[in-house]
């Protein structure tokens, strides 16, 4: 792999538009500590964000951006459930009255349910890296957490009753 040096002595790696289709440079977090705006908001927008790795911080970014795709994976779930039940809710060949009726509510319930895990992970990842940038000491609650998967629990746990108290044989 070839590099390039730049005016200050930095070495770079050669550009790909592959890895970096943008051609942005990194953002060094060190250089925003002080700032109030938000990190994500720091120019080039599309650069990467380059922590100093002392301690365990490369460990907790990379555990914090796992648990941004898991919340992301669990919305693509939902979506897809979601999905699944407007457009083909019904047990037998033709919908029953009932079938046709719960499939748009429950349908919407599961979207619904989607894009709110799709913005708690969000949030929960940009506010977990603000504060890595500002070096805060970090406790995760987790009490939103706990409320999102609560609901999720339920709205599974119920559609199961319901789907096994409709009678398919109607």
């Amino acid at each position: 792999m070839s590099h390039t040096v730049t005016e200050v002595g930095v070495v770079r790696p050669r550009y790909n538009p592959l890895i970096n289709p943008v051609h942005s440079k990194p953002v060094l977090v060190e250089e925003h500590v002080e700032s109030q705006r938000h990190i994500f908001f720091s120019r080039p927008y599309f650069g990467a964000l380059l922590f100093e790795n002392s301690t365990s911080d490369a460990r907790d970014h990379c555990a914090n951006e796992r648990t941004f795709l898991s919340w992301l994976r669990l919305s693509m779930y939902l979506a897809v459930v979601s999905l699944a039940i407007i457009i083909s809710f019904h047990f037998r060949d033709q919908p029953t009255h009932l079938e046709r009726r719960m499939s748009l509510p429950l349908g919407i319930i599961f979207w619904v349910l989607s894009l709110t895990c799709l913005v708690n992970g969000f949030a929960n990842y940009s506010r977990t890296v603000k504060k890595y940038a500002r070096k805060a000491a970090l406790v995760q609650s987790g009490w939103k957490t706990q409320v999102v998967f609560t609901i999720v629990g339920i709205v599974i746990l119920g559609s199961c009753i319901l789907f096994l108290s409709t009678d398919p044989t109607q």
